[in-house]
C-alpha cells in the first residue's frame, strides 16, 4: 500500500505505486519519497480477529519521512441475539409474521460446534441406521466415542454460553502452550475414534 502527502498530509492511499505516477514503479525509494510517495507501514496493535470484534476504522497519518496506517479500537460483537425492531421501536418481523432476529456471537459459535459435532458423528451414523435397521449391534468403541462427541459438544456449548465478553468468547478457542510444551485451548479438542 502507498500514501502520497502533500504539504506533511496524507492526500491519497492506493496498493498500486502506478496509481501515482505511471513512471512511479519504476523509481527507487529516495525518489519516490521525493515526490511525497510513501509506502505504507501498518500499526495493526488495535486491530483484532473479526470473528470476534468489528474493528475500527483505519487512518493514515505523515510523521518522521513515515505514513503509518492505525486502527481505532475494535468493540467486540453482540454476544446475545438481539429482536430487531423498526424505526418506532415495533418488533420487526418477516414475510411470515415471525420477529426478526439477529445472531449474536454466542449462537454463532454454538452452530458451529454443533456442525462440527454431527460432521464428526456422520462417519459413524451407519452403524445406527444398521442397528434400527438389522438389529446389529454398535461396536462399543463406536458407541463410546459417539457418546463421548456429543457430551463434549454439551461442554463446549456450555462455555461458550459462560462467556461474558468478545474477550473471553476468543480465549476460549485460542491455542497456548503449556510449560509441557503441550498446545491446547481453554474449549478443549474432540474425541478421537478408537
Amino acid at each position: 500500500m502507498y500514501a502520497k502527502v502533500e504539504d506533511n498530509t496524507v492526500v491519497k492511499v492506493n496498493s498500486s505505486v502506478a496509481s501515482f505516477n505511471k513512471a512511479a514503479v519504476s523509481w527507487s525509494k529516495a525518489q519516490l519519497e521525493a515526490n511525497g510517495i510513501y509506502e505504507v507501514v501498518y500499526n495493526n496493535t488495535n486491530l483484532k480477529d473479526n470473528r470476534f470484534y468489528i474493528n475500527g476504522a483505519e487512518s493514515f497519518t505523515f510523521a518522521n519521512d513515515t505514513v503509518t496506517a492505525s486502527y481505532t479500537a475494535a468493540v467486540g460483537k453482540a454476544l446475545d441475539d438481539v429482536n430487531e425492531v423498526d424505526e418506532n421501536g415495533d418488533a420487526l418481523l418477516d414475510d411470515d409474521g415471525v420477529q426478526v432476529v439477529t445472531s449474536g456471537l454466542k449462537t454463532n459459535e454454538k452452530n458451529q460446534i454443533k456442525a462440527q459435532a454431527a460432521g464428526l458423528l456422520q462417519s459413524t451414523d451407519w452403524y445406527v441406521v444398521r442397528n434400527a435397521e438389522s438389529s446389529t449391534a454398535i461396536p462399543a468403541n463406536v458407541s463410546t466415542y459417539r457418546t463421548a462427541v456429543r457430551t463434549k459438544s454439551n461442554e463446549m456449548e456450555t462455555a461458550i454460553d459462560g462467556a461474558a465478553s468478545a474477550e473471553a468468547l476468543e480465549a476460549l478457542f485460542t491455542y497456548t502452550t503449556g510449560a509441557d510444551d503441550v498446545v491446547s485451548r481453554p474449549l478443549g479438542e474432540w474425541p478421537r475414534l478408537a
